[in-house]
């Protein structure tokens, strides 16, 4: 991974008051970035047409996927905040076309991912158009959704996969997905979509979080007694290690839990992780964090500007709510700063993408040190939380 010098990256911590992140240049170059995107997005769809979203870039080559990849929302997504942040007619028509795309997830009752898949596009799109057809998008996504929900276990029922691996897993990414369950609520009234977020948000802080704050990846529960099975990982070093985007993931998530309840206990969680990833003493200086915080070959281990950009965007909401609000909006600022600075692609290269240096699945040797869809879309999301400009 080549990055900026261990001077230049010290002078990025250091400076990190003083500097304003200058966001113009900053979309600027993620536009120009897109624009290269989406001509490899139009050109890998006129041969494979069943594509709608580019992913990544691994081994050299463009890989885009289908509609019921769990990835496939946050392509769209991310234009609808081109839109909003230069109100280009250009990037609007682009928004929901590409919206349109994974409009028949909708009915995808075999995945958990519903909230990226459904909610970023649709949810951002809503918000700005006030279509009512993308209202009622969302709102079967959510009745999708609740027909993972165990009531015995209290949970939403990750994956369906690698049934001799555990019975009913849930991860802890599966946080990021009640959002969609709320919007439902405040869409039609029904509150069982809410009753199902809070009780899988309120198990998730009983099981797959250590007294440290810390989480577990994956968490599999008995769906006949209840209760807890066994801790374990896949994406993370071990099965007691902190895998970085967990963590990142559980920080935003009960930023958002707080901010839709108002409920202390929200908030208290969510500084306590955040509390964990800001102390952390193997994160480098200019907090990009590695791949895994207990990875034992660090500092010769890949960085995850994606778990960066996910806690940099988390920090902006949290900063709102939290008596720690200045010590949060400087870690952002600085996480921020760094990515723009020393972690972007160079105008033409990766295919588009914006970002460089994040890691997918290094256990299943899969996507590591690459750009990565989710990572540009938090970190475009972070850039509009920086000028106080919130999706929500």
């Amino acid at each position: 991974m080549k990055l900026k010098t261990t001077a230049a990256l010290l002078f990025l911590a250091v400076g990190a008051q003083a500097q304003k992140i200058e966001v113009s240049k900053a979309f600027n170059h993620a536009a120009q970035q897109t624009d290269i995107l989406i001509k490899n997005v139009d050109s890998a769809r006129k041969i494979k047409p069943n594509l709608v979203s580019p992913r990544t870039v691994e081994n050299g080559q463009f890989k885009m996927v289908v509609s019921r990849d769990w990835t496939s929302g946050f392509f769209p997504a991310e234009l609808w905040y081109f839109y909003e942040q230069t109100k280009d007619k250009k990037w609007l028509d682009l928004a929901k076309k590409y919206t349109e795309d994974v409009k028949k997830e909708q009915f995808n009752k075999g995945t958990h991912d519903l909230g990226f898949m459904v909610y970023c596009p649709f949810g951002n799109g809503y918000r700005v158009t006030k279509d009512t057809a993308y209202k009622s998008v969302i709102i079967q996504a959510a009745k999708s959704l609740s027909t993972r929900f165990n009531p015995t276990a209290g949970v939403i029922r990750s994956w369906d996969h690698s049934g001799t691996k555990w019975d009913y897993p849930v991860i802890i990414d599966n946080m990021m997905n009640l959002e969609l369950l709320f919007e439902a609520t405040k869409f039609t009234g029904d509150s069982s979509f809410y009753k199902i977020a809070i009780t899988h948000a309120d198990n998730t802080i009983k099981n797959h979080y250590r007294p440290d704050f810390s989480s577990y990846h994956v968490v599999d529960y008995d769906v006949n007694k209840g209760g807890v099975i066994k801790k374990t990982t896949a994406q993370g070093y071990a099965d007691g290690s902190s895998w970085a985007r967990g963590q990142a993931w559980g920080l935003y998530g009960y930023t958002l839990m707080f901010r839709y309840t108002k409920n202390p206990k929200y908030l208290a969680q969510a500084d306590a992780i955040a509390n964990y990833i800001l102390n952390n003493k193997s994160t480098p200086s200019d907090g990009i964090p590695y791949w895994d915080y207990n990875d034992p070959k660090i500092p010769n281990a890949p960085r995850d500007a994606s778990a960066a950009a996910i806690t940099s965007s988390a920090l902006y909401e949290l900063a709102k709510y939290s008596k720690n609000a200045k010590n949060y909006k400087t870690a952002a600022d600085k996480i921020l700063r760094s990515l723009s600075a020393a972690y972007t692609s160079k105008i033409g290269n990766n295919y588009g993408f914006i970002l460089e240096h994040s890691t997918g699945h290094l256990p299943n040797n899969s996507e590591i040190d690459v750009p990565i869809n989710y990572a540009d879309y938090y970190y475009v999301e972070a850039l509009r939380r920086y000028q106080g400009k919130f999706n929500f």
